[in-house]
Order: C-alpha cells, then sequence, then structure tokens
C-alpha cells in the first residue's frame, strides 16, 4: 500500500451551472485519522460521495490506493461509509445488521460469525447481539452503524457527521471512542463535521474548507495557532481581532500601533513597513487585571466588563474598550491562589495580551 491511500488531483464538481468544489488537490496518508472541517454548504460531504462513489467529479482525477477509480462502482472502491442518520435496518437484529455486508459477498457462515462476535466484541456491545435498532440507545446505534462498516476491512472509513444527534455527554464519550477504535484498526478515518471542537480533539490533520475550497490543511495546532488567513481564523475557535497599520518592519519584528498605542509584535509572515494587516489574539491569551493589581499600565487597555460567564474552571469576559468601544473576548482560568475569579458587569479593569502569542495576517478588508 502506498503511503497515501487517496488523493484528489484537481477536482472539481459542479450541478448544472453551480460550482460546488473547486480545483480540489489533497493527499490522505494511509491510517491517518483525517477531519474535514467547514460549515454547511462548503463541499464536506460532496468530497465524501466522490470518494464512495456516489458521485462522479466534474473534472480531475481521485486515486485509492494509487488506483484512478474514475467508473469503478461503489462495491468496488473498498470504502465504508457511516452516514448521520445510521442507516439500520429495522426488522435485522444487531448481528443481523453487522452481517448483512458479509453476506452479500456470499462468506461461509462460519467466517461471517466470526468476524462479526469480533465487531462486536471491538464496539463493546456483545450482550446486545440479538435486539433490534429500536431498542438501542442512540450512542448504541452509533457503534452498530460502525461495526457494520469495520466488519467488512476498509481502507477507509468515511463518516459523515454521525455524532451530531447525540447528546453533549455522549458525544464527547463517543468522540473518545472513535478515536481509540480508528488507532485499534490502524484504517484511515475520514470525518465530517462543522464542529470545531470535535475536529481539534479526534483528528491527526484538519481540512478546513469554505464555499468549495480548501483554506488549508494542517494539524489542530496548526489551524488554531498558526491560521493561514482571516477566514481559518474567524471560523476555529473564538478570536479578537485588531486592524493596524506597520509602521516599521526588520526580517524579525514589527512595529505596529493598535488603539493608539505601539507594540512590537514578531514578523513571521515576512510583512513589510505600510501593510494593513489584522493582529489575533485568541480570548485565552488575553489578561484581565483589576485597577488596584496595577501599577504600572504600559501596553495595557482600559475596559469595562459587559458580560460574565462562568464556566466552572473558567470564567469568560465580554469586555468593551473604553478608547473605541470594540468589544473584545478574554478566558480567565482558575489557579491554586484564586479562590475565585469574581469580576462582575460594569467593573472598570485593564486588558492586556500574552506578547508573543498573537498572529499577524494581511488585511483582507
Amino acid at each position: 500500500m502506498s503511503q497515501n491511500v487517496i488523493e484528489f488531483q484537481g477536482v472539481s464538481k459542479h450541478y448544472h451551472d453551480h460550482p460546488v468544489l473547486h480545483n480540489i488537490n489533497l493527499e490522505v496518508r494511509n491510517g491517518e485519522f483525517l477531519t474535514l472541517l467547514g460549515p454547511s454548504g462548503c463541499g464536506k460531504t460532496t468530497l465524501l460521495r466522490l470518494i464512495s462513489g456516489f458521485e462522479d467529479p466534474s473534472q480531475g482525477k481521485i486515486f485509492i490506493d494509487g488506483r484512478d477509480i474514475s467508473g469503478l462502482s461503489p462495491q468496488d472502491r473498498h470504502v465504508n461509509t457511516v452516514f448521520q442518520s445510521y442507516a439500520l435496518f429495522p426488522h435485522m437484529s444487531v448481528y443481523e445488521n453487522i452481517a448483512f455486508g458479509l453476506r452479500c459477498k456470499y462468506l461461509s457462515e462460519s467466517e461471517i460469525n466470526t468476524r462479526v462476535l469480533e465487531a462486536l466484541e471491538m464496539v463493546k456491545l456483545g450482550s446486545l447481539a440479538k435486539r433490534k435498532p429500536e431498542q438501542l440507545s442512540g450512542g448504541q446505534q452509533q457503534r452498530v452503524a460502525i461495526a457494520r462498516a469495520v466488519v467488512n476491512k476498509p481502507l477507509v472509513l468515511l463518516l459523515d457527521e454521525p455524532l451530531s444527534s447525540l447528546d453533549y455527554r455522549l458525544r464527547k464519550m463517543m468522540q473518545i471512542e472513535l478515536k481509540q477504535l480508528q488507532t485499534q484498526l490502524g484504517i484511515t478515518f475520514i470525518f465530517v463535521t462543522h464542529d470545531q471542537e470535535e475536529a481539534l480533539s479526534m483528528s491527526d490533520r484538519v481540512v478546513v474548507m469554505q464555499e468549495g475550497v480548501i483554506e488549508q490543511i494542517g494539524t489542530p495546532r496548526e489551524v488554531y495557532e498558526e491560521p493561514q488567513n482571516l477566514r481559518v481564523a474567524k471560523f476555529i475557535g473564538e478570536v479578537n481581532i485588531f486592524e493596524a497599520k506597520i509602521k516599521s518592519a526588520t526580517e524579525a519584528e514589527l512595529e505596529i500601533e493598535i488603539e493608539n498605542q505601539s507594540y512590537t509584535v514578531k514578523n513571521r509572515k515576512n510583512n513589510k513597513a505600510g501593510d494593513n494587516v489584522c493582529v489575533l489574539i485568541r480570548p485565552e491569551d488575553m489578561q484581565v487585571w483589576s485597577l488596584s493589581e496595577v501599577t504600572d499600565t504600559t501596553g495595557m487597555f482600559p475596559a469595562k466588563v459587559e458580560q460574565v460567564i462562568y464556566k466552572g474552571v473558567t470564567v469568560d469576559l465580554m469586555l468593551r474598550l473604553s478608547s473605541s468601544d470594540k468589544i473584545l473576548s478574554a478566558t480567565q482560568f482558575f489557579n491554586e491562589d484564586d479562590d475565585k475569579l469574581d469580576y462582575k458587569s460594569g467593573e472598570s479593569v485593564w486588558v492586556q495580551w500574552l506578547p508573543g502569542w498573537e498572529v499577524v495576517l494581511p488585511n483582507e478588508n
């Protein structure tokens, strides 16, 4: 098997005159957990349908394990899909649902039984083999759908938002179980979601998509901490954005002005003096100080607390800058020295960001 189990080469897809995907070039590595992340309508599910053979590309080629799959039927592509609805057969038991694909291949009953029992054990449903889907919880139905897919030993397992119908607690649990299952099986998972937290917590790599175009491919840390453009930065988590102009620049540093204050920041993008840029700071990189805690306010902004959102181990603050009425988001973490983070709406504070954690990108407005 080659290092890349799937390759897209210049793939585009349109329905009549409506473009859905634009010149997609993507390599999916053997054995990785790859997530397609983006808003509804960005082309994520269309990519899955092109891999599985339910749609054909308008342009370009797709390769599975080095083989051009143009014109190849879905059953000959050696991939399986877990759908959002699970699509279990309601009249069949758990055992028979999982065995269905194997029976279509005319395998012997002894081999079918061995593989089904292995799959049931893998998803921890061995005691429920005789139940019907209606007798299972949502999480159990999802496990049956996964077992039905992996029992066929596909090269690639495609998962089209399979967790979206689960409640929050079960969803978090299934995220962990899915990642553990993928590691155990050692096969490639391609997972579709619009949930940023889900993508960041589960994936080896994330493909961020917008309007049928791949905006960035990278590890979860890369797409969060080093977004390639403002569209990625705005979609992946919360971010504070300051518009600024570069006053001077060297290869290593930039001097910029924000809210009438000068700052020196790292030059990671070869920016030049005079460029209009956006300075991005994540809420967790903002520091908030009560007036009584500060004597030296260099590099700080005066602000007022607009809203306090208590989240247990953190407090999210919405802050309004005194100089411009701009709203900022700041996440404050509890530590062993804090009995509580007791901010109140209307309280005057000072706010700054941790130096070195900002990202400077071209202003695309």
